[in-house]
C-alpha cells in the first residue's frame, strides 16, 4: 500500500520531506574528506547533548577566503577559553579548510570549523575526561538577506527576550547557545519582522541570530559593546571606517536610540553589510537605505579583491 500525504499544511509537509536531503558540500572528519551528508557526531557527544562546543565560520567569495586569519584567531582563542583543543596546527587547519572547498569545487562557500567536547569512553560527567572532536565542512554560501531585502532594507523586530548575559556564557566565544535567539526570531516573525534583535537585562540592544548591529547618528557609527560576539564583519566595519575617516565606537545602545537613528545596518559573514530600514514596523529616518551604509557596504565588497584580506583557494585541476 503506497502512502500518500494529503495534508498540504507547510508544517506537516516538512515532517515528511526526505530527511537525507542536504546541501552539496564536502566535510572533513576523522582524517577523511566525505560528502557533507555523511558527516556525523555521536548522540552522546556533549556538543550535541549540552551545546558544549565552539565553532567559527568563514566565507569564500570568488574563489578566495575573506579575512581567514581573523577567523582562525577567534577559533583558537575560543577553544582556549573553553579548555578545548584539536590535534591540528594553524597551518594544518588552513589546509583542511582549503581542501574542503577545493574538493567541493565551490567558488562561493560557507566554511565552518567545529570543536566539540566529545565524550568519554565511560560516559563520565567530568568534562575533563572527554575526548574533544573536530570536524569542518564547506557548503554553498547563503545570505541572511535576499536581493530584494538588500535593495530596500531589512525589516527588523526587537524582541523582549533577553540575550544570554556574558556573566553566564562568555560572549566572545562563538557558541551554539541559540535558544534565546531562536525564540526571539519566532517572536520577531509574529511581529512581521524578517529577523530580530535581542536586548540585555537593562533593555539595551545586543545582537541578532548570527549578526551584529550598527546605528548611525549625525555621521557617527555606534555598535553594542557588551553581551555580543565581536564578529569579524563587525571588526571589518571598524577597519573600513578608519579608511573612510568615519567615527565609530563601541558602547551601550539603548533601544530608543535604535529607533531614532539616521541609519541602521547589520553585519555578518553571511551577507556582509545589510541595511535595515524598518524596526518594529516603523521606518528608520526616511525609510530608505542611508548613504553611510551604502558607502561602507561598497567598500566592504571592494575589499574582497584586496590581496591583504583574502586567501585564494588552490583548486584541484
Amino acid at each position: 500500500m503506497q502512502f500518500k500525504l494529503t495534508d498540504t499544511r507547510p508544517e506537516i509537509q516538512r515532517r515528511y520531506q526526505d530527511p537525507h536531503q542536504y546541501p552539496e558540500g564536502v566535510a572533513f572528519q576523522d582524517g577523511q574528506y566525505i560528502p557533507v551528508s555523511e558527516a556525523k557526531i555521536s548522540v552522546i557527544d556533549y556538543g550535541f547533548l549540552h551545546s558544549d562546543a565552539t565553532y567559527d565560520t568563514v566565507t569564500v567569495w570568488n574563489g578566495a577566503f575573506f579575512r581567514l586569519g581573523l577567523h582562525l584567531d577567534r577559533f583558537f582563542s575560543s577553544m582556549e577559553k573553553l579548555s578545548l583543543s584539536i590535534e591540528f596546527t594553524r597551518d594544518e587547519l588552513t589546509e583542511i579548510l582549503m581542501n574542503c572547498v577545493a574538493l567541493s569545487g565551490l567558488k562561493r562557500a560557507y566554511v565552518e570549523m567545529i570543536c566539540t567536547r566529545g565524550c568519554s569512553p565511560s560516559f563520565s560527567r567530568d568534562p575533563r575526561d572527554a575526548i574533544n572532536r573536530f570536524l569542518a565542512f564547506a557548503i554553498p554560501l547563503g545570505f541572511i538577506a535576499n536581493d530584494e531585502q538588500m535593495k530596500r532594507g531589512l525589516h527588523v523586530a526587537v524582541s523582549d527576550i533577553v540575550r544570554i548575559p556574558p556573566q553566564s556564557v562568555n560572549s566572545s566565544v562563538k557558541n551554539y547557545h541559540w535558544l534565546d535567539l531562536v525564540l526571539g526570531l519566532m517572536q520577531g516573525y509574529e511581529k512581521s519582522g524578517e529577523t530580530v534583535l535581542l536586548v540585555d537585562m537593562q533593555g539595551n540592544i545586543t545582537e541578532g541570530p548570527g549578526f551584529n548591529v550598527f546605528i548611525v547618528k549625525s555621521g557617527v557609527l555606534s555598535t553594542p559593546r557588551t553581551g555580543v560576539l565581536h564578529g569579524i564583519t563587525r571588526q571589518t566595519v571598524f577597519d573600513l571606517c578608519e579608511i573612510l575617516d568615519h567615527k565609530v565606537r563601541s558602547r551601550e545602545v539603548p533601544r530608543d536610540e535604535l529607533m531614532q537613528a539616521d541609519e541602521v545596518f547589520i553585519t555578518s559573514s553571511a551577507g556582509g553589510i545589510m541595511p535595515v530600514t524598518r524596526v518594529d514596523d516603523c521606518p528608520i529616518a526616511n525609510g530608505e537605505v542611508g548613504p553611510i551604509t551604502k558607502e561602507v557596504k561598497d567598500l566592504y565588497w571592494e575589499r574582497h579583491e584586496f590581496s591583504d584580506w583574502i586567501t585564494p583557494v588552490e583548486y584541484f585541476s
